[in-house]
């Protein structure tokens, strides 16, 4: 008999790596495998310390930007994407870079262009100083886009031409919130083109939809996560949106105990840039002091990979 109280554990599926970020992580560990270390790294690759850190200790060094990078040093660009002048600076420099940019974003990066040069004006839903935010916007001419985050400014905007515009999103926002964002402004703008297909990417979608089915059952959410992770942030929103206490950590002992009690049944997720060692960590410390019992409730099965960029196919 244990004396330990019990702890239901309801464990969202899919969570954790998506195929970007996997395909992210292995570009910079196969960087290393053929230059040697160090290789540097523009802005963090994913959005998680233990990922950043586990890179760091095999040779990867992090910069924020280009002009930190010696003469010669291979680099690698971050999953979130860059602006244009990026490459277009390293080239100058001659420097050999390689471009994790997940190619869901690639995809956003391309209909912009393709939207811009049909003379469109975007309004691109997306939070500001958000990476990926930076890189869209760096692939069109100043001017040409107009970022919108959230309703308020959907209602606010004015724009010259109200015939010529479309719209496009960062893949990383919440799957609920865009939508209303996007109904006022199809209300507003009835011509606005549509981007092909869905922009928030797959993977996002997919650990939202878990975490709402899981969040009725449960007393509290734990998702794991970095606080610049905006993926993750969005997960601790739907929990909180379905009426469900949540809490975003990066580690295990970043756990506040005072946070379960009370709780018999807690939901735990994590971002996509959060490895799942991360959540068997999790696991681990909760059954210090619980009995606990673990379900994963899966609400689909992934199955997407992206190939390696082909400089790296040999080494992989």
């Amino acid at each position: 008999m244990t004396d330990k109280p019990a702890l239901e554990l309801l464990i969202a599926a899919p969570r954790g790596f998506c195929a970007g970020v996997d395909r992210a992580i292995r570009i910079v560990e196969l960087a290393i495998e053929k230059h040697g270390a160090p290789v540097y790294v523009r802005h963090e690759i994913v959005h998680n310390k233990f990922v950043v850190d586990s890179l760091k200790a095999k040779g990867a060094i992090f910069v924020e930007e280009l002009d930190e990078v010696p003469d010669g040093a291979p680099v690698v660009f971050s999953a979130h994407g860059v602006p244009k002048s990026v490459p277009a600076n390293a080239e100058a420099r001659g420097l050999e870079y390689l471009d994790a940019t997940c190619p869901l974003v690639s995809k956003v990066h391309r209909q912009a262009e393709r939207l811009v040069a049909a003379g469109r004006h975007i309004l691109f839903i997306g939070h500001a100083g958000h990476p990926e935010v930076i890189g869209t916007f760096g692939q069109v001419p100043d001017g040409a886009m107009t970022l919108i985050e959230d309703v308020a400014d959907a209602e606010a905007l004015q724009p010259a031409d109200h015939d010529n515009l479309a719209f496009l999103t960062q893949t990383t926002l919440s799957v609920d919130d865009t939508a209303e964002v996007v109904r006022l402004l199809q209300r507003r703008f009835p011509n606005m083109q549509p981007p092909r297909g869905e922009d928030i990417c797959y993977a996002t979608s997919n650990r939202q939809a878990a975490v709402k089915a899981i969040a009725s059952a449960c007393d509290a959410v734990l998702v794991i996560g970095a606080p610049n992770s905006s993926n993750s942030l969005r997960l601790v929103e739907v929990a909180e949106r379905e009426g469900v206490p949540a809490r975003l950590i990066q580690r295990a002992a970043d756990l506040d105990w005072s946070f379960l009690e009370g709780v018999g049944t807690l939901g735990v997720s994590a971002g996509a840039s959060a490895p799942e060692l991360l959540v068997r960590e999790l696991v681990d410390l909760l059954s210090t002091r619980y009995e606990v019992t673990e379900r994963e409730e899966e609400t689909t099965r992934e199955t997407i990979a992206f190939k390696l960029p082909r400089a790296l196919d040999a080494a992989a």
